[in-house]
């Protein structure tokens, strides 16, 4: 079937999106985590500030139709809105629910654990210490794998790379397993700039390259959103024998996850939320040694991904969500805290453009018709 909605913009096309196939067996080849959103009750209010009252059912649901595309899920990350609406209550009971319904399935669970319950401004890194300790020590708890976020409290205070080193260095001498740290540009970020004590990357990856080889067994890998491929590669070959890098970058993840020379990154993308199927393909395509497969599955998807996450990229979240509604994921375009005004509409009808070109989006009339919708909401349905 196949569906047409007529916008300012020109005429968007949705037709029947390519057979995908979920798989049968673990992916192999590479761990790959999509970093998923949440859907509030439509109901709540929802107005910047206000506590996050979650959907449920939604917001559940769409672990579990990542999980059965063979991805992991990352919960409670910046694309969960961590610092842009989802509050600590919110954050505590989606990770206690999604690390229970991970082990219901049997699916991979990585969730954020950061500094963002404490007072926005801390007086020394000692609070900060004990601010991290506590979510850590909560996340551990629930079973998930531990993602230490960027934080930042931190970067306020830190005069040095010292002061990570100090940090990070309690916060790892006692974790009960390996962690994810987190590097997190300030494309992301603004007030992240400097993060690892130096405004040179270059500086900065050598910090958090000596707290890793310093602390090498509780370190699984580190999670590096920086869009910038060269120094992702440069950080990917020095780091210890055995400890992953995780590409954030939406700009270049093909590349970053095909690899080359005999390095390749794994996979903690905001991305994938919003092409699941592909990158399920992709991923299952390595495992097979076909390369052609892995680029025909995923190198579609870039142009909507690089269209997601354009400057402010903050506000990818907006695209995300719209994807999912559009997709039927969850009853409403609604976002904690009014995010899903964080994108006007050219952009959100080129995001429509660019997913059904990426075969992402499953049913053309459901999403022609709440594309349709939208638009007659903004009076552009003439």
């Amino acid at each position: 079937m196949s569906a047409s909605v007529p916008t300012p913009g020109g005429v968007v096309h949705f037709a029947d999106p390519p057979d995908w196939s979920r798989p049968a067996a673990p992916v192999t080849s590479r761990i790959a985590y999509a970093a998923a959103h949440v859907t509030p009750l439509a109901w709540a209010d929802n107005s910047p500030g206000a506590p996050a009252v979650l959907d449920w059912e939604s917001t559940l649901g769409f672990r579990r139709y990542l999980w059965s595309w063979g991805l992991g899920v990352a919960e409670a990350m910046d694309t969960a809105q961590r610092g842009m609406g989802l509050d600590w209550a919110a954050t505590r009971e989606l990770v206690a629910r999604s690390a229970a319904e991970a082990a219901a399935v049997g699916g991979r669970i990585v969730a954020g654990a950061g500094t963002d319950h404490a007072a926005p401004w801390l007086a020394s890194l000692d609070e900060v210490t004990r601010a991290y300790e506590e979510q850590v020590a909560y996340v551990e708890g629930t079973g998930a794998t531990v993602v230490v976020m960027a934080s930042r409290q931190l970067a306020a205070l830190a005069r040095s790379g010292d002061d990570y080193a100090q940090v990070y260095g309690r916060l790892l001498a006692q974790v009960s397993r390996p962690v994810v740290l987190h590097w997190l540009g300030e494309a992301f970020d603004p007030a992240l700039a400097g993060y690892w004590g130096s405004d040179d990357p270059d500086k900065a990856a050598g910090t958090v390259l000596d707290i890793i080889t310093a602390h090498r067994d509780a370190v699984d890998g580190i999670k590096v959103s920086l869009l910038d491929a060269r120094r992702e590669v440069d950080l990917r070959r020095r780091l210890p024998a055995g400890v992953r890098l995780y590409t954030g970058d939406d700009f270049h993840y093909d590349e970053l996850i095909r690899g080359a020379d005999g390095h390749a990154s794994d996979a903690l993308l905001g991305a994938f939320a919003a092409v699941a199927p592909a990158a399920s393909a992709a991923l299952r395509a390595l495992d097979r040694g076909d390369l052609a497969g892995y680029d025909a599955a995923l190198g579609p998807t870039m142009p909507l991904s690089r269209h997601l996450f354009a400057a402010p990229t903050p506000y990818y979240k907006t695209g995300i969500a719209f994807l999912s509604w559009l997709s039927g994921h969850q009853p409403a375009f609604a976002m904690v805290g009014g995010l899903h005004s964080g994108r006007g509409l050219p952009h959100l009808v080129r995001a429509a453009h660019l997913a059904a070109a990426a075969g992402v989006l499953p049913d053309p009339d459901l999403a022609a018709s709440r594309l349709r919708a939208l638009l007659a909401v903004a009076g552009l349905n003439r």
